[in-house]
């Protein structure tokens, strides 16, 4: 390792970054990326559009209708139309969701008898139309609790129902979408910058000088990421700080495990385009190409969208094979719970990201060759 060809060669690429404005992406796309998601990507689905045909018309009844009107997760209007009438407004997209109480429900409740509440949702959208349900849901289960508490020698033929959210009590989607659009933006950037480090001076011939120099194949690899490292070095404190004081999300971990961590996964996001950068020939080749790989599965296998636990069998190892699930995990564990290294986990998802690293820079030193290629 020769420490002043190293040095000589980040100084030309320090320059080149500053010539070119590309320095400016290595702020500009990860802050873009949790700005804009962060407040564009909402599972809380508030101010549903719920009419409510009451055909009991009695006290208690009203006392169901007046719940959903007093919550924040419902637009509710009452009328007193026909079945047929309330479902082509939702044909009409003009109503979310259709309640119909029963005619007996009054007396029903008060016997402890079985009640069918019929309740009609827009499923359209299959995810929140699940949600829509649940809501309501959760709103006839509180009145049954209340109504319970109210007359003792009904609750026997009440289930109580006491829900607690672990982590994330305020159930806030910022809570739920920024640690793991840190792992997105960290895993995007790097690679994008890093894969038109190379391919541009094959383009540009400039590669010839790398040929035709003494300079070993590790010194120019070494030469080649210490810039962009260093820089979303910083990027990855700045992240920090938007998702901790702009969208108040808590940190309750270690910030050296969260430091670690994540300069870990920049290397491992380095590397990917870095290799990208090796065997394309062209600049839009590698750009797109590093798009489908980093933005595709960020989204997909991050965990921001859908539990990679839930997801079938073929997802789930599809998922395992893209760093960005293992970074997460720890980001999450970082900001909202703070087992840290407690965790087998935390500590097995560590060594699988040093794994990736490894392999991805060997792979890119194996694939880089020091001559012109035919």
């Amino acid at each position: 390792m020769n420490i002043g060809v190293i040095k000589a060669y980040t100084l030309k690429e320090f320059k080149e970054l500053m010539r070119t404005r590309m320095i400016f992406t290595v702020y500009a796309l990860p802050l873009t990326i949790l700005v804009l998601f962060g407040y564009g990507i909402r599972m809380e689905v508030t101010h549903s559009r719920i009419l409510i045909i009451d055909n009991d018309q009695s006290k208690l009844s009203g006392e169901l209708v007046e719940k959903f009107k007093h919550s924040k997760y419902f637009n509710t209007t009452e009328a007193n139309i026909s079945e047929s009438k309330a479902l082509k407004l939702i044909k009409q997209a003009k109503k979310d969701a259709i309640i119909i109480i029963p005619t007996s429900f009054e007396k029903r409740l008060i016997k402890a008898q079985k009640i069918d509440i019929a309740i009609f949702i827009d499923g359209s959208f299959p995810n929140r139309a699940h949600t829509i349900e649940n809501y309501i849901e959760s709103v006839i289960i509180n009145y049954l609790q209340n109504y319970a508490q109210r007359y003792p020698t009904f609750s026997t033929n009440i289930i109580a129902i006491n829900p607690r959210s672990l982590f994330n009590q305020a159930m806030r989607d910022e809570d739920a979408i920024v640690p793991g659009l840190i792992g997105l933006a960290l895993f995007v950037s790097p690679a994008i910058l890093t894969a038109l480090l190379i391919v541009k001076e094959k383009e540009k011939g400039t590669i010839f000088n790398f040929y035709a120099s003494s300079i070993n194949k590790e010194d120019f690899l070494i030469a080649k990421l210490i810039p962009p490292f260093l820089l979303h070095s910083v990027s990855v404190l700045i992240l920090f700080l938007i998702a901790v004081y702009l969208f108040r999300v808590p940190f309750r971990g270690s910030f050296a495990l969260y430091w670690f961590s994540s300069e870990l996964y920049v290397l491992v996001s380095l590397s990917v385009g870095l290799l990208v950068s090796i065997v394309t020939r062209s600049q839009i080749v590698a750009l797109v190409l590093t798009v489908i790989i980093t933005i595709l599965p960020g989204f997909l296998y991050s965990g921001i969208i859908l539990p990679i636990s839930s997801m079938s069998r073929e997802s789930y190892i599809e998922a395992h094979m893209f760093p960005v699930m293992y970074y997460n995990h720890i980001a999450y564990d970082t900001f909202l719970i703070g087992q840290g290294l407690s965790s087998k986990k935390i500590v097995l998802y560590l060594i699988i990201l040093m794994g990736f690293a490894c392999v991805l820079l060997n792979l890119g030193w194996f694939l880089l060759k020091k001559e012109l290629k035919k």
